[in-house]
């Protein structure tokens, strides 16, 4: 009974203080992410008021909150919308990942990790956080503006880069080696085509089986659904996380709007405990030695990620100042981030993995937001103006050999 009542203590402390935090971070216009990850830091081993009667409670809580986030983002997403995105922005895809996971896969092998740690963080500095920047896209108004359906579209290029990324991280950090990963990813490619394929011709059919006129009903089929799936595609080592992103693109018309209304605050819940999750299982001793790698990494990958918005935009016939709106608004990394370094730490890879990804999301989703609000400023609009007249005597110029 004594442990039972220290649980409840915990629990009800840590969500008022998480309540508290996110209000904090709305008043300040930043993402409550990196205030999660902070509150992680000062209740895990080695902060100033350890956790311990609610460990076990916060670790399935955690996993739950991974699971949420991915089906969410299903739900985002018809097949139909996805395949035509996946066409239209496949080129930017590719210059997505080459630029910003090729950086981080060198960056490990220059810090003499093995090539497991590389692939893990290559994935981390390839992944924009969708949260933070469509929460950005809101607040600063920029919704109905040009550059964001590329914006849009890189980012859904990435979540659907990660429904094959996963299960190969995944299978090779359980220990089975290059081919038991390529296995793995095999069995995920043809899974997501398979979903596809049926989302695309038997969505609504899928859909019927649910009705939005009972409301408890259709929150208790979806995520019991969404676990349910998840807990299988985990035991086919095909990663909880994908199982989750495939049930919420197989769902679809008003089953999907309904189940994005109901599940929102679910997602809300469980997202903040994974974040404070991932702080917990981070010694704040282990983080001093590794900020000013995670700094140098931060700086290197945010350039790459204006990059690549910048190309993209310019793929698409936006001028210079959309461009810039686009590369500045992709740099901020957040979840998925912090899910793929929270599979290298349960697998044991690298010590100092964990603590060099808290401190590099924390850096680019603290500093993204705040450089995102740069072209709104009459300074930068005039240097982007000057830059635009020495562009436009130089286009007019007649080509020579």
């Amino acid at each position: 009974m004594h442990s039972t009542t220290i649980l409840l203590i915990e629990v009800g402390a840590l969500l008022f203080a998480l309540g508290m935090l996110g209000r904090l971070g709305r008043r300040i216009g930043l993402s409550p992410i990196p205030l999660y990850l902070l509150a992680g830091l000062a209740f895990g081993h080695g902060g100033f008021i350890p956790l311990s009667a609610s460990e076990e409670f916060i670790s399935v809580g955690a996993e739950i909150g991974v699971i949420l986030l991915l089906v969410m983002l299903g739900l985002e997403y018809s097949a139909t919308e996805l395949v035509g995105n996946l066409r239209a922005a496949a080129p930017a895809g590719v210059i997505d990942g080459v630029l910003n996971a090729l950086p981080g896969a060198a960056f490990a092998f220059l810090l003499g990790w093995g090539w497991e740690a590389a692939l893990v963080l290559a994935g981390i500095t390839w992944v924009s956080s969708s949260g933070v920047i469509a929460k950005v896209l809101a607040d600063l108004g920029r919704l109905g503006n040009r550059e964001t359906p590329v914006i849009l579209s890189v980012l859904v290029i990435e979540d659907l880069a990660m429904a094959f990324y996963l299960p190969l991280v995944t299978a090779v950090l359980a220990g089975v080696g290059l081919a038991g990963g390529v296995k793995a990813l095999a069995v995920a490619v043809v899974t997501v085509i398979a979903v596809l394929v049926a989302a695309i011709r038997y969505g609504h059919a899928i859909s019927r089986f649910m009705s939005v006129k009972d409301a408890e009903a259709l929150l208790l089929s979806v995520l019991g659904l969404t676990l349910f799936v998840a807990g299988v595609a985990a035991e086919l080592n095909v990663s909880a996380a994908v199982g989750a992103f495939l049930v919420g693109i197989a769902l679809s018309g008003q089953v999907a709007h309904s189940a994005v209304q109901m599940l929102s605050p679910l997602r809300d819940l469980f997202a903040a405990v994974f974040f404070v999750f991932f702080g917990l299982s981070t010694d704040p001793a282990a983080m001093p030695p590794v900020l000013l790698p995670a700094l140098g990494l931060a700086v290197l990958t945010m350039l790459t990620k204006v990059a690549t918005g910048v190309l993209a935009a310019r793929r698409s016939g936006i001028a210079l100042p959309g461009q810039v709106r686009a590369g500045l608004a992709l740099m901020p990394r957040g979840e998925f981030s912090i899910v793929i370094a929270g599979l290298a730490v349960a697998s044991g890879v690298e010590p100092e993995l964990a603590p060099l990804a808290t401190a590099y999301v924390l850096i680019t989703v603290v500093s993204g937001p705040l450089l995102a609000r740069l072209p709104d400023y009459t300074w930068f609009k005039k240097f982007i103006r000057k830059r635009m007249a020495l562009r436009r005597p130089a286009e007019a110029l007649p080509a020579t050999d």
